[in-house]
Order: C-alpha cells, then structure tokens, then sequence
C-alpha cells in the first residue's frame, strides 16, 4: 500500500496484486478429479449387487395376487359342491398341490369363508361368505342390476318390464321401464300386487315349500280383480304345479281386464328364486303367438339378472 500525495492530502492507492503467480495452498480432493473415460465406462457395464427395493416390491404384490387368485378358485369351487369337497378332489379341480390347497383352505377356515366337516373332512362354504352375498343383495343393489337388463327387454320387446319380490303373501314391484309402444302401464315402482292373480305373484307362489304354500291357502282370501281371477285353491294349485314345471307364469287378464303379463323367476347365488321378472302389455296387442314369441326374450333377461345375482347352472330359455 503506498500513500501519494495530493494537494497537500495523503491518499491511500489500491495495491495491485499479480494472480498469475498465485498457487493454491491445498491440493484437490480425489473425490473431486473427474473420473478418467476408461474408469466411466467400466461402471457402467459392471451391474450392481445390490437387491432393488421396487423388484421386491412387485415380487411380493405378484405373490400377494397369486395366493388371492388361489383362494378365491378354492371358494368358488367349495361353493359349486353342495355335499362338500375333500381335498384330494378340491385340488385336483384347482390344480395347485395337495399341501399349497390345504393351507390356503386352513387360512379359509380359519377366516369363516370354508368350513370343514369333522367326520368326512369335507369343505363347505361357510356362513361369513353367506352373509357377505346378502349385503350385496340388498334392495338398492338388486334395483341398479335389474333396471338396465329391464331397459334392454323393454327395448326389445316394446313392453313395460317388471322386476318384483316377495313382500309377506304379496309382491312389490322395486324396478320398472317402459317400452317403446302405445298405450303403457303406469303402474310406478313400490306398488303392492296380490300373488293370486298376476304373473309375477305366481311365480313367487311357486317358488313357495309345499306346506309354505299349504299355510297362504289357508290365510289368504282369493279375492276376485277381474272376472278372469283364479279364486278357486284347487284351480291355483294346478297352475302353480305346471308353473314349476314350465317356470313360466302368465296373467291372462286376472287383476287388470285390459292387460295380459309373462313372468319367469329369478335366482340369486344359492339357487333359490328371489324375484320374478316379466312384461306387461295390452291384450289386443299381447297375443298368445306375442306371448310365446315374448317369453324368450323375457327368460333371456331373466337368466342375465341371475348371473348377476351370482347363480349358475342356468336354464335354457324353452
């Protein structure tokens, strides 16, 4: 630093510095060398040792959906064997190991989901899994399946389409659509109907034990809505026995003068009737050759809901 002066003024001037000259007082780091090309390529084509936390991930997920997979094939195939399954048999239709199917089914057991019969050692279903179904066949859930497979028949049939059950010694209708052509129903859904004297209470009355149907005799008055009403017990029963031969129902005018209906029944997962489902129309246009040439579409539609209802085995449309 040198002072100058200036006017009688000492003034500091700004030392010059050479920063050619200047070393470094401390080496770089190795750490911070760039690493030779030879060294780079090396690393790249050596592959870690190290396990992947993301393949473990989806190996224990492809192993978590294998075993669900496994278990769910048990179940299905326990419930299609209602005298039960033994295991040799149970795997076998599986197709997985004797010890892989016992264990998944000893978890099931042990769940609720299987049952397992002490004497024969035997799988059956189990209540939990009974329990589950009819949650899921609640009103709600039975009215979102059936209103489009009604739409769809309505469609195809120009009719108004029903989807009833039982309601004590009556029906109730829980879902409806209207067909295309003249002159529709009004009936509105939630609307009561006696078993009597329409297509799709016969068909409940048919799904009915025979001394279940014994006790409605016995209780319920047969009255007359039109003048084609059955009111005779005698008369009842025969329509009813050829009703569970044929599982087809028909309302030749019986509640409503002017109207003629085709019913058939519904199923649900244990093979038993849940509901009736059927068409309704005017007699002059619902004639007997529209009735049959109508019941095909009606049983179709039938069989779609009870798939969805989770039965099997299904019937044939006649």
């Amino acid at each position: 630093m040198l002072l100058k002066s200036k006017g009688g003024l000492l003034e500091f001037a700004p030392p010059t510095w050479r920063t050619d000259s200047v070393k470094p007082r401390t080496k770089p780091k190795t750490s911070d060398k760039p690493a030779s090309p030879r060294k780079v390529s090396i690393a790249r084509l050596v592959p870690s040792n190290e396990p992947n936390i993301d393949d473990e991930a989806e190996e224990r997920a492809r192993g978590g959906v294998q075993s669900l997979g496994r278990a769910f094939s048990i179940l299905e195939e326990v419930a299609r064997h209602r005298e039960g399954i033994g295991l040799a048999d149970l795997s076998k239709l599986v197709g997985l190991h004797n010890s892989t199917t016992f264990h998944l089914a000893k978890t099931l057991v042990s769940l609720g989901y299987l049952r397992q019969e002490r004497d024969s050692k035997r799988y059956r279903v189990g209540r939990p899994l009974f329990a589950l179904a009819a949650s899921a066949l609640d009103e709600i859930e039975m009215v979102n399946l059936a209103t489009p497979i009604l739409e769809d028949l309505s469609r195809e049939t120009g009719e108004s389409g029903h989807f009833a059950v039982r309601m004590g010694d009556a029906v109730v209708v829980i879902a409806r659509t209207s067909g295309a052509g003249a002159f529709q129903l009004t009936d509105r859904v939630g609307v009561v109907r006696p078993a009597h004297c329409t297509a799709l209470g016969k068909i409940m009355l048919a799904s009915l034990r025979p001394d279940q149907l014994k006790r409605f005799l016995e209780r319920v008055e047969l009255k007359p809505s039109t003048k084609k009403s059955i009111t005779d017990p005698a008369v009842l029963l025969r329509e009813i026995a050829e009703i569970r031969r044929s599982a087809i129902a028909f309302d030749d005018g019986e509640f409503n003068a002017e109207v003629r209906c085709v019913a058939v029944p519904v199923y649900h997962f244990t093979g038993e009737v849940i509901g009736a489902l059927g068409i309704s129309g005017p007699i002059w246009r619902m004639t007997d050759q529209a009735l049959q040439n109508r019941a095909k579409l009606v049983h179709a539609a039938a069989n779609r809901l009870s798939a969805e209802f989770g039965a099997r085995d299904l019937a044939k449309s006649p």
